[in-house]
């Protein structure tokens, strides 16, 4: 990004937080970047946060804009049928797609990208929904922790560049990517990551008719719609606040699609996904599939989502149904298997065929920047 977008995308978030009377820090608002050296770059004030307890140098850690819950999640989310959110939201747009026991459901990211956390509770389990604008991450995790359920928020800081949550019984501190509490008396405690995609809208609606989809009545005042990062996913500009080495190997916003199995890590481009939209792999030992679909729009683009440029959407799934390995091959809208014909969908549901009805096992992955995910993973293997 531009100096000139920086400022005014950190001036727009402090305002909107401004607006619904959270504290930021008006220091940084309307600020360029500065280069950040090895001290501490963040406030203590206020926080009953246990700071000799952390697992991490606390020179890593840079304010990010808004102070706490500057950026405020979402603790009483409501939700609203399939036909209710088709009425503002377009096919190709981006949504988070979680299906966790009898229940599915969508978080766009027209929302998310102005609250970043969704404490929700399903049947099934305590969640938070979390997205990081910066590092194009959506992760998903059960909030329950040795026998109490966290509720959590927006730090206002960032370490690589990521979301550092907080939660409000230890007021220790989250690191958004992988789940871990990285300061405070939960260090080294990480919460249990649960299988979510980013896909189109239409992906979802269709495959979830009955799926509920979270509200754009939050309670607060904001553009839903529009993307205060107006520009920001251009592949070849630097990342925000990012004071680590960037990894070479790809463009630094280069989106991949990453897995970590068994002590392996892998990454996926786009790019290569693209012109090879079915990919069959081995991580950590466990036979995986990888699926790619052209279409979905990206949430980081333009200023307005509904002319955003297209990035398209994945899926990571073990390729087998009753323990009978598949082989797939991508079609106009879908993917094929070789062993029955069936047709699949991207949340890999067999729509068609002798395996009508079958659901495919969906594999913890993400969805990220390439410089965040190896910020954090150095030794993931590139798939060439």
């Amino acid at each position: 990004m531009r100096p000139a977008a920086v400022a005014a995308l950190i001036g727009s978030l402090w305002l909107a937080a401004s607006a619904c009377g959270v504290q930021a820090q008006p220091s940084a608002a309307g600020a360029t970047p500065r280069a950040l050296g090895p001290t501490e770059d963040f406030a203590r004030a206020g926080w009953k946060t246990d700071f000799s307890r952390h697992s991490v140098p606390l020179g890593e850690i840079h304010r990010g804009g808004p102070g706490r819950d500057g950026i405020p999640p979402l603790d009483h989310p409501k939700f609203v049928s399939v036909v209710e959110a088709g009425g503002w939201l377009r096919p190709t747009e981006p949504v988070i797609s979680l299906a966790l026991g009898s229940e599915r459901r969508a978080y766009p990211l027209q929302i998310l990208i102005w609250h970043e956390i969704v404490n929700d509770q399903l049947e099934a389990a305590p969640v938070a929904v979390t997205f990081c604008p910066l590092c194009n991450s959506a992760i998903a995790f059960d909030r329950r922790l040795e026998g109490r359920v966290l509720d959590f928020g927006t730090t206002g800081n960032l370490r690589n560049s990521d979301l550092l949550m907080w939660d409000r019984e230890t007021e220790s501190w989250w690191q958004q990517v992988g789940g871990e509490a990285i300061v405070g008396s939960l260090t080294g405690r990480r919460l249990a990551m649960l299988p979510v995609q980013i896909v189109g809208w239409d992906a979802f609606r269709l495959a979830y008719p009955e799926g509920r989809v979270l509200s754009r009545d939050t309670g607060f005042t904001r553009v839903y719609g529009e993307n205060p990062y107006d520009g920001y996913d251009d592949v070849n500009r630097p990342p925000f606040l990012f004071t680590g080495k960037i990894d070479g190997r790809l463009p630094p916003k280069e989106r991949v699609v990453t897995v970590s199995l068994n002590g392996e890590e892998v990454a996926y481009p786009y790019s290569l996904l693209a012109g090879r939209p079915v990919v069959a792999d081995t991580v950590g030992g466990s036979q995986i599939v990888v699926w790619y679909l052209p279409g979905t729009q990206s949430a980081l683009d333009s200023a307005a989502m509904e002319v955003a440029r297209a990035v398209g959407a994945t899926g990571v799934f073990r390729p087998e149904v009753g323990g009978r390995k598949l082989t797939f091959v991508s079609t106009a809208g879908g993917f094929r298997d070789q062993e029955t014909g069936s047709a699949w969908n991207l949340l890999g549901q067999a729509v068609a065929g002798p395996l009508r009805g079958s659901q495919l096992e969906l594999v913890v992955h993400g969805d990220y920047f390439w410089f965040a995910w190896a910020a954090f993973k150095p030794q993931t293997r590139i798939y060439r």
